[in-house]
């Protein structure tokens, strides 16, 4: 620890909220506070701030202001795009097919396999290579005259891969397939130009970039066929029922608008971090493993798999030493299991569950390293049962 304050390294999982997002959006909890839905003046008032949010996410992806719809989250921005195209594609044109990859965060796999499971959808699973990355050929290998969508994502949560979606939407626009990508990690350090990427679809969440936590935002190009999956009022173009949460949405555009300033400069910094972790985790730990593409994947993710390491009790000791990280390993209380992303790369249970995820943010240092890499050799060794490393 630093000042007695534990080190944050899981800034995948979410971020601190930017003084300067938080500055935009306090007008709106108490003094713009109308109802965007409203004719009156601070209705009004509201309305304008949800039109300038939405036009500034849309100029730095390169969309219509029409073509962004504001939700909750990432998550229901991925079940939106997933269940309101399937439902239209087969209403539309008896398409029932979905594809995926095997990698994908829960809230397209999950939302996937309750089409299938409830709602007589065909899912197919598309697989990966060793570094989690989809090949298009596999795309397009897989795509039927049946198949109603195609999610790939962007960049991977668990591993920092990250996929080649441009090359992914070339294969869908030529089928003729709407194609949707989760790029909530993606967005956080990468220009996002969904003509560029032959993206119909695109998810985003606030907090991932320095914003707030409870908003998001679906990309749906103009023309494409989806159905509400919460209906109510006429709110989000009738796709998204329900009152507009401004002080968020306000944030939500500050946020991407800052995120996008001095990108390359933060880039560069967090792949040195990243590279030291690389090179002094390998060096200092053995039977250790690099999980994703070593160098195509996200600037600030580092991943690691270890072998015969319980990932929990590792990070709770991280935890008790002042280190906040994650782990990919999706554990339950007393019933331990691997993760699926880690089980599609092919590793063995004894190596997919003990993964480490440290990811790195604004506020990391080399300082803040210098103590992990020291704390970190001789907790893996007690975890492995091999005694007091000291």
């Amino acid at each position: 620890m630093l000042n007695n304050s534990p080190i944050f390294l899981d800034y995948a999982s979410t971020t601190p909220v930017d003084p300067r997002v938080i500055e935009a959006m306090l007008p709106y909890f108490d003094q713009s506070y109308g109802n965007s839905s409203s004719i009156h003046q601070l209705g009004q008032q509201a309305e304008n701030a949800l039109e300038r949010s939405r036009l500034t996410i849309a100029n730095i992806i390169g969309a219509r202001k029409d073509e962004v719809v504001f939700t909750s989250c990432g998550s229901e921005s991925d079940n939106l795009a997933l269940r309101g195209v399937a439902f239209a594609q087969r209403e539309n044109k008896s398409a029932s097919h979905i594809l995926i990859s095997a990698v994908e965060h829960h809230a397209v796999t999950n939302t996937a396999l309750q089409l299938a499971d409830l709602h007589g959808f065909e899912l197919e699973i598309i697989p990966v290579d060793k570094f989690g990355i989809v090949d298009p050929e596999e795309v397009n290998k897989h795509i039927r005259d049946e198949t109603a969508i195609v999610s790939i994502i962007f960049a991977n949560n668990e591993i920092g891969s990250i996929n080649p979606i441009r090359k992914i939407g070339q294969v869908c626009r030529n089928q003729g397939v709407l194609f949707h990508t989760d790029a909530v990690q993606a967005a956080a350090h990468m220009p996002i130009d969904v003509n560029d990427l032959n993206v119909d679809l695109l998810s985003i969440g606030a907090h991932k970039f320095y914003g707030p936590k409870g908003v998001g935002a679906l990309y749906i190009r103009e023309g494409t066929p989806i159905f509400p999956v919460q209906t109510g009022g006429g709110q989000e173009f009738g796709l998204r029922a329900g009152t507009h949460n401004i002080p968020l949405i306000v944030g939500m555009g500050k946020a991407l608008e800052l995120t996008q300033e001095r990108i390359k400069e933060r880039n560069d910094h967090y792949s040195k971090l990243r590279n030291l972790l690389f090179s002094a985790i390998t060096d200092s730990v053995p039977m250790t493993r690099i999980t994703g593409h070593p160098t195509q994947r996200l600037p600030n993710h580092a991943s690691f798999a270890f072998k015969d390491v319980d990932g929990n009790t590792l990070l709770m000791m991280l935890d008790a030493a002042g280190y906040a990280c994650s782990s990919g390993s999706a554990c339950k209380t007393g019933s331990p299991e691997p993760s699926d992303v880690l089980l599609a790369l092919g590793l063995d249970p004894d190596w997919a569950l003990g993964s480490l995820r440290v990811t790195l943010g604004q506020q990391t240092s080399s300082e803040h390293l210098e103590g992990f890499l020291d704390v970190l050799p001789k907790l893996i060794h007690q975890v492995r049962g091999l005694g007091n490393p000291n």
